[in-house]
């Protein structure tokens, strides 16, 4: 599999696609919507993370969640590795699953990083993909809430780049069929945080490093410093952060969710009157809590992207609107109008019978089964190959594909 299809896999920043859309919702029993059609994955998988890529080689789209990969069609899972709670039980240590070939013998591996351990990681694929995966260890920053794979400098060079406690770390892997090697790049910590994201801000045509605090512009030579622009503060950010021209002025602007609040909000970027980058608040959404992954495409093929996020549910169990219903929803913003307009791909019904408790607190029991929400990532990508971008969404209450019908 190339690096160009394994990015598009994978959800990562820039993999611009030709996609798809859909406003209608549907309920827990899957039945068909207009526009979209969920499918349960495995919908007692706890995992947050997820990686899509043809794993067994037959040519189809496989999922890779958790401590199991999951063969297209059927979806017959394998279990590969052992993946452990963390020191708070309503967590797993498996905060990234991003597809990748690490050491180029043409089966795709995985590129993990866990909270409680501190671990980044890669899961190398065996020659037989059923059996038991080996597990490598990169690195031991601290602790992370996610993590991505970015084209950050444009050329096709994988980077690694994990959401660090209080660093801003990235690890680029260095092309060889001989040995792996990670490359390790530590930027400035001021603008580390919960959150964090790539866009070109300054229209320099180089790709800048968004976090909660401000950004961090790339230099010219890539062996150079990053200069930190404080332009903002977000408070507890998605990953990701986006960054895009969603009002077709010209100029990049920022949209985030608030990863343990509840909103989800844009920054429109401008000119001051002396001509300096000024940026203003607006509202998106207010109305649901725990906005962590966000991811762009173009959902109802016009052209234009839009983005996809939703409810992570039980984010943390103990926070407000987190029994609230579950979630998955598209954002556009109509030029015309000047607004954004939100669609609708799934909402499920509120937790009743969580317990008071919230040491007790279990999505799997807690929400209805077959409820779908977010995790820590998402992956948009054509899984059936008719032309239309889909979702796969992982969560602590289930994994789930939701089919884009826009094709139909």
């Amino acid at each position: 599999m190339s690096l160009l299809r394994v990015l598009i896999a994978a959800a990562v920043p820039f993999a611009f696609l030709p996609t798809a859309f859909g406003p209608t919702a549907f309920g827990d029993d899957g039945q068909p919507s207009p526009k979209w059609r969920k499918h349960s994955i495995n919908d007692m998988s706890p995992f947050e993370a997820v990686g899509v890529a043809d794993f067994n080689g037959d040519g189809k789209l496989d999922v890779f969640s958790g401590d199991s990969w999951y063969a297209a069609p059927s979806w017959t899972q394998h279990k590969v590795r052992e993946v452990l709670p963390g020191t708070n039980p309503h967590y797993h240590e498996d905060f990234a699953d991003v597809p990748l070939d690490v050491n180029q013998d043409g089966r795709i591996d995985i590129v993990t990083c866990a909270y409680f351990s501190k671990r980044v990681a890669w899961v190398e694929q065996p020659i037989d993909p059923t059996k038991p995966w080996i597990e490598h260890t990169i690195d031991t920053p601290g602790s992370m809430e996610t993590g991505s794979l970015v084209n950050l400098y444009g050329d096709g060079t994988p980077v690694f780049f994990p959401n660090v406690g209080g660093q801003m770390v990235l690890y680029e892997l260095v092309p060889s069929k001989e040995k792996v090697e990670w490359k390790k790049r530590l930027l400035a910590p001021e603008g580390s945080g919960h959150g964090q994201g790539t866009a070109d801000i300054n229209a320099d045509g180089r790709i800048d490093i968004l976090t909660p605090k401000g950004w961090y512009e790339q230099p010219a030579v890539r062996t150079g410093e990053w200069t930190f622009h404080a332009d903002w503060s977000l408070g507890t950010a998605s990953i990701e952060i986006l960054g895009h021209d969603f009002d077709g002025d010209g100029d990049t602007d920022v949209v985030w969710g608030m990863g343990h609040e509840f909103g989800l909000y844009c920054l429109k970027q401008s000119k001051d009157a002396d001509g300096k980058r000024a940026w203003g608040k607006e509202d998106i959404d207010t109305q649901f809590s725990q906005v962590h992954t966000l991811h762009l495409a173009d959902f109802d093929g016009d052209g234009e992207l839009e983005f996809v996020t939703g409810k992570r549910i039980y984010a943390h169990a103990s926070e407000a609107g987190a029994t609230d219903k579950p979630c998955v929803y598209t954002y556009k913003f109509d030029r015309k109008g000047s607004k954004w307009v939100k669609s609708v791909v799934y909402e499920g019904e509120p937790a009743p019978a969580a317990p008071i408790k919230i040491e007790d607190r279990d999505a799997l029991k807690d929400f209805r089964r077959g409820s779908a929400g977010t995790g820590l990532q998402m992956a948009v990508c054509d899984m059936d190959g008719d032309g239309d971008i889909d979702l796969v969404a992982p969560g602590k209450s289930g994994l789930y594909w939701f089919e884009n019908l826009r094709k139909r």
